[in-house]
């Protein structure tokens, strides 16, 4: 699977499509952009899609031709920061610095104060972020094999090795920033454990029941920790980590509930 689409294939993949997302970057801090695709008319509400490692805003491309999604919301799909065109190769491994960008989205957007989030696997932890450090800028989280619970992470022989000289610089960028990021997520999951009470808004958990990446673990952990939101939580039989990918209709049937709750502003 590719990392990420050129911009001719992206191009082609939206060619006679009725409606066609637009591109922007905006100042996440005095040197560091944040790039994503839009598509949906700004006054509905706001769903963001944020990928996980590595990876780019097409991991979500699919969803862009959903006309039932982007005619109730307005779709974002980012480029995590160190990814895509928001600084490929500029890693951020900081689950709070990943968040605030997020964050700068979501006010730059205009289509109101909350926003619905989707995360994909390392994306899962990094909407966990948001809801706790932005609490007023979110109103339901969905997270998707979501890689959340330190002591579930895996101590990888190999991470070391891919990331010394001169082999870190024989690989394609996207897996280096990807493990360089990815090494020190436990404890940027660490840090996280106190914060999960934090959170009182539902949040939607759908996990592979046979996931070789991200541990099905990781939604009991989802369960035992949101203490304080209703958790709906959706295993998956025979299911790996490309939820995204094989059964994009659960993650569909997953906005438009959480579209559906009492405070939607639009799709009732």
């Amino acid at each position: 699977m590719p990392f990420r689409k050129t911009d001719q294939e992206i191009s082609e993949y939206f060619q006679g499509s009725p409606v066609k997302p637009s591109f922007h970057s905006i100042k996440v801090d005095s040197n560091r952009i944040i790039h994503y695709a839009a598509i949906g008319a700004d006054s509905l509400p706001l769903v963001v899609f944020v990928h996980g490692s590595p990876g780019s805003w097409t991991a979500f491309i699919d969803f862009f031709k959903d006309s039932t999604l982007y005619n109730h919301a307005h779709l974002i799909s980012v480029d995590r920061l160190g990814f895509g065109k928001s600084g490929l190769g500029q890693v951020e491994s900081s689950m709070h610095k990943q968040a605030q960008a997020i964050v700068a989205i979501i006010k730059a957007t205009g289509a109101g104060p909350k926003a619905i989030l989707v995360g994909h696997s390392l994306g899962g932890p990094v909407i966990a972020r948001v809801a706790m450090d932005s609490p007023g800028q979110v109103r339901g989280l969905i997270m998707v094999a979501g890689s959340i619970d330190p002591d579930l992470e895996k101590k990888e022989w190999f991470r070391p090795i891919i990331g010394a000289f001169p082999i870190r610089y024989l690989i394609p960028v996207d897996l280096d920033v990807s493990n360089r990021e990815i090494r020190p997520l436990k404890d940027e999951l660490t840090q996280m454990l106190p914060l999960w009470k934090s959170i009182r808004i539902p949040v939607t958990v759908i996990q592979g029941e046979v996931d070789d990446l991200v541990p099905p673990g990781n939604a009991a952990f989802a369960k035992q920790m949101l203490v304080n939101a209703p958790v709906s939580v959706r295993m998956i039989p025979e299911m790996n980590h490309f939820i995204p990918w094989r059964r994009p209709d659960l993650i569909r049937s997953a906005i438009l509930g959480q579209l559906r709750q009492p405070d939607a502003t639009g799709l009732r």
